[in-house]
């Protein structure tokens, strides 16, 4: 894969694009998803957005990740799974003990110990981007592992990098707000964490629960995904919330939804999300574009078109107020991954993609049969998110909003 440079002349406002050679190379070693990064990258190229030339409005401009620190790495995750998985001698060891979650969906891996700070380093950068004004809109295609915890690996997951970014965005510079004509005051920024994998967030949502107790509450996480019995991850947050119960955070949210969901229910909840939206005001929102609730994923739970998810994203980007970060994810039909994050960012750069375009000649070309084309279109699969489901989702996230509301405001 060939990641080509892009020049800073020009006065169109960038998209960063967080991308390296290596970080390309060591993310494609992933156990669960081998070679995706580079189908990706190179899909992304080959498509032309690299060119400063694709859009009329924007361009891309390519930053290489910086790697995470230690001291970076140690914010969140214990200092005893640091040192194992950064020894290079434990990426190697194939057959360990398991100890640290390394086992099962989590094996140790050739080069792990560069993975887990290219990868964080990569959302990080993304993160410093937004914090320093250099663009509105960063992408990290290669992050979005919203499973890892404190002190192992879950879940293909095996760095917290969404965490990381989000308390990055935490110890940003304040933000000025105005009150009337003349007065402006300085106040913390809040984040907003948007979750479209088809697993729950759980690493994420209970990594910043009840941290909003006191003051004005900076950060609200936010994830739609599935749940049922025995579905990966069983988390207590999973589960449509429970504004009755003790323990109910209104900036800990949930939205699960239902074998088959399709373009129709993605249509149907969307309002709730943008009303969360509209309550919270964020100052940054994060969104984690895992693509595993594609229609032809492997998973086969849901049932969402890529038209339906750019719609979403497009109006992400073009709608709402704050700074902008696009981060990768779940999704395990690697073509199908390459084409939504291809089309994404096409939609980041103001010119969305044709989805009917042809997959032009490449190494990867092969891959994209039998349709060779862009698109990614939802299958036959029923829908079992009944209206009366949907309307109980509704009236929960009606509550939901007026408590956030008066959280705010008191």
């Amino acid at each position: 894969m060939d990641i080509p440079p892009t020049t800073s002349s020009g006065t169109k406002p960038i998209v960063a694009y967080i991308a390296s050679q290596e970080l390309a190379k060591v993310s494609s070693l992933l156990p669960s998803n081998k070679r995706r990064s580079m189908m990706v990258h190179s899909l992304v190229s080959s498509m032309g957005l690299m060119s400063t030339e694709f859009s009329s409005t924007k361009r891309i401009q390519i930053i290489n990740p910086t790697r995470a620190t230690y001291k970076e790495l140690a914010l969140y995750h214990d200092r005893d799974y640091l040192d194992f998985v950064l020894d290079p001698v434990n990426s190697s060891n194939l057959g360990g003990d398991g100890g640290f979650g390394l086992e099962d969906d989590c094996p140790p891996f050739p080069q792990l110990h560069d993975y887990v700070p290219l990868v964080a380093g990569a959302t990080l950068t993304a993160a410093n981007v937004l914090v320093k004004n250099i663009s509105d809109v960063a992408i990290s295609w290669d992050g979005g592992r919203h499973h890892a915890q404190k002190s192992h690996a879950a879940g293909f997951c095996y760095v917290a990098d969404c965490i990381l970014a989000i308390m990055a965005l935490k110890r940003s510079p304040p933000i000025l707000s105005s009150l009337g004509d003349i007065t402006t005051v300085q106040r913390k920024p809040k984040i907003m964490y948007l979750d479209l994998d088809l697993h729950f967030s759980d690493a994420v949502s209970e990594a910043f629960s009840f941290q909003n107790q006191s003051g004005t509450p900076q950060i609200l996480t936010m994830s739609i995904h599935h749940t049922a019995p025995g579905f990966f991850p069983i988390s207590p947050f999973s589960q449509l919330p429970d504004i009755s119960n003790t323990s109910f955070d209104p900036f800990t949210l949930a939205l699960p939804l239902m074998q088959g969901a399709s373009d129709g229910t993605f249509s149907r909840i969307w309002s709730i999300v943008e009303n969360v939206k509209d309550a919270f005001e964020p100052d940054y929102i994060i969104i984690q574009c895992g693509v595993d609730s594609l229609a032809g994923d492997p998973c086969a739970i849901f049932n969402w078109s890529l038209h339906s998810l750019g719609w979403c994203i497009n109006r992400v980007l073009n709608q709402w107020q704050g700074k902008k970060l696009l981060l990768g994810g779940g999704g395990y039909n690697s073509p199908n991954v390459a084409r939504a994050w291809t089309y994404l960012t096409s939609i980041a750069l103001n010119n969305p993609l044709n989805l009917e375009a042809e997959i032009p000649d490449h190494s990867g070309f092969p891959l994209y049969e039998p349709s060779f084309t862009l698109d990614v279109p939802a299958g036959n699969m029923q829908d079992q998110n009944t209206e009366a489901y949907l309307q109980s989702v509704e009236s929960c996230f009606e509550n939901i909003i007026e408590l956030i509301k008066k959280r705010l405001n008191a």
